[in-house]
């Protein structure tokens, strides 16, 4: 049976891909916030270009920053690649544009599956911004007469690494799917981290990016309009194509294959354990148990904890510095079902209603699961940032573990009045699956991402301070504040028609 996609399969492809893209926007709720989330994106695009191309020293090799900007352009260009590979592995080939519950009825097409996929890779916050830092450094260490050429080399650049990554995380979805194949994949991701790890202890991950192919390529696309840069865009347009086309195969490979890893917890025998103390007691364990075998929160909570674990580790920050990072791997870890947490029970929110308990138990013990997994991820990466970080001082501990918890609150809070105000209906038995739209996820990041960062860096400058008491004196009032959002997230559960939509709507 052959694998390559036809000339004609690629062309219904692309037809089929053109009716669920038709189809996707035809389900979206609120449709003029739909247009102004994307004006606003493409407003941001426009910002990311122009504001760095107006500021002061743009383009001046003589002075200011622009000369290192540009010099850092190969390695920032590697990064991007390396991001879009880890992107699309962690979510097993890329997000889904048809869940796979309707594939069953509606059935398209591994290549389908592929472009749809690429189509929805720029909807990921990670993605966007650090497209948008490769333009604005490109914006303001190019030339004015030169920056249009540069740009279009930029694009090409962020289009191919994308598609690039594409084919990596297709190939690695189909060598998971094959006999062994789940050991073979953690093994290379161990040894990848650990090669990674060691490289940048020597000292010598930079030398390594530095003779990266995009150094060459920079130095063609930077330089004007001349035979050196038709050449490099060549190369990235036969790059793209290439890449587009030869996704395909390992998707089709993928296709034929059930996923190993799914299938083993929708088959495992889970034995009967002693009854729990309290109803309360019950639904936490049901509700942990439905978070922790799902295959997209265990592999999740491995690249949250252990990926920003290992490159704090391998960048040696001090205790100041890693208060950044309970906030990024929380906001991380609400994205895999907190913002839509309610979605855990699809139809089985009905027969959870029918049971003899108290709708703020449920809520209660929803909350506390998220709760005790954000902690969890965040508790390992902090152990791994802290391996070579020495002793902290008593400010510095003092305002890493406070903002452990204040963050982790206001994560908590968010997400909970994110579940009962906008619910979705949501299969997460499936690794590439979401909690929630591409577009709405890229929202709830975008909030997450500026009220934790903004929150870090306060305690941050307090971990600098000689006053350990201090850190505790300043969480206090966010620590009240998070409670009483999640309060009044917990009024509106309890609300018995708020409840009855949010659970008729998660069941599909």
């Amino acid at each position: 049976m052959p694998t390559a996609a036809s000339w004609t399969e690629v062309r219904r492809s692309v037809r089929d891909v053109g009716h669920l893209v038709a189809f996707r926007a035809g389900t979206v709720r609120r449709p003029r916030a739909f247009a102004l989330a994307a004006s606003v994106f493409a407003g941001l695009t426009a910002a990311a270009v122009a504001v760095p191309a107006l500021m002061d020293g743009a383009g001046d090799y003589t002075s200011g920053y622009a000369l290192d900007a540009l010099s850092l352009m190969p390695s920032a260009m590697a990064g991007f690649l390396l991001l879009s590979i880890a992107s699309a592995v962690a979510s097993g080939g890329g997000r889904e544009l048809l869940h796979r519950e309707h594939a069953t009825v509606f059935p398209v097409s591994p290549t389908t599956d592929h472009l749809g996929a690429l189509l929805l890779a720029p909807l990921n916050i990670a993605w966007l911004l650090q497209a948008w830092v490769l333009l604005g450094a490109t914006a303001y260490g190019i030339r004015t007469a030169l920056l249009p050429y540069a740009l279009v080399g930029i694009l090409l650049w962020i289009l191919a690494a994308t598609a690039c990554g594409q084919v990596v995380a297709w190939t690695i979805e189909a060598l998971r799917r094959r006999e062994h194949g789940i050991a073979i994949v953690r093994t290379l991701g161990v040894t990848v981290a650990a090669l990674a790890v060691a490289l940048q202890l020597a000292g010598q991950l930079g030398t390594i990016l530095d003779r990266f192919p995009t150094t060459r390529l920079a130095a063609q696309l930077f330089n004007g309009f001349s035979t050196g840069w038709l050449e490099a865009i060549a190369i990235e347009a036969a790059l793209l194509l290439s890449a587009v086309a030869l996704g395909a195969v390992p998707a089709h490979l993928a296709a034929r294959r059930l996923p190993r890893d799914e299938s083993r917890v929708e088959t495992e025998n889970f034995p009967a354990r002693r009854l729990p103390r309290s109803p309360l007691a019950g639904l936490v364990r049901t509700d942990r148990g439905s978070v922790w075998r799902a295959v997209p929160m265990r592999r999740g909570l491995a690249v949250l904890a252990v990926g920003p674990g290992v490159v704090a580790l391998a960048g040696n920050l001090d205790w100041a510095q890693m208060t950044i990072l309970p906030g990024l791997v929380a906001s991380g870890g609400a994205l895999l079902f907190g913002v839509n947490a309610w979605c855990l029970d699809g139809r089985g929110g009905l027969w959870r209603e029918s049971l003899p308990v108290g709708a703020w138990a449920v809520f209660a013990a929803r909350a506390w699961v998220l709760t005790e997994f954000l902690l969890a991820a965040s508790f390992v990466t902090m152990v791994l940032a802290g391996l070579r970080a020495g002793l902290p001082t008593g400010s510095e501990l003092s305002a890493l573990l406070c903002t452990w918890v204040v963050v982790v609150l206001q994560v908590v809070s968010s997400a909970m009045r994110w579940s009962s105000r906008r619910p979705f209906a949501v299969d997460l038995r499936s690794a590439r699956a979401t909690p929630a739209p591409p577009l709405v996820m890229v929202g709830y990041s975008t909030k997450l991402a500026v009220t934790t960062t903004l929150t870090s860096l306060v305690f941050s400058g307090l971990a600098r301070t000689p006053y350990a008491g201090l850190s505790v004196l300043v969480a206090a009032p966010f620590v009240v504040w998070s409670l009483v959002r999640l309060l009044h997230a917990r009024d509106s559960w309890t609300d018995p028609v708020q409840r009855a939509r949010v659970t008729t709507t998660v069941a599909g």
